[in-house]
């Protein structure tokens, strides 16, 4: 499995958030889009298959099971290591 660390996501790739809604309400990557992964499989179709996918969580747990559901279905994610905790850390933009 495919893990980067926060500063080396691309510009212009996709930013999955899929911790639930309260939490991505209270900090988020600036760009992140919010899919929680309790809602995960309903809404699979919002991925742009076209684009590259990059998962964060708030540690890097969740984001990897939900790389790891994509890849059983042939689609390519990577996981952010260390989640929304080092994103911030990083002092990455946040919403």
């Amino acid at each position: 499995m495919k893990e980067v660390q926060v500063t080396e996501v691309p510009s212009g790739a996709q930013l999955i958030d899929v911790r639930e809604p309260a939490e991505f309400a209270e900090v988020h990557a600036a760009g992140a889009v919010s899919i929680p992964m309790s809602e995960f499989v309903g809404r699979i179709a919002e991925l742009d298959q076209d684009r590259e996918i990059f998962l964060i969580c708030r540690s890097g747990g969740r984001s990897a099971q939900v790389q790891d559901y994509l890849a059983h279905r042939g689609i390519d994610a990577t996981n952010v290591a260390g989640g929304t905790q080092a994103w911030v850390a990083a002092g990455l933009p946040t919403t």
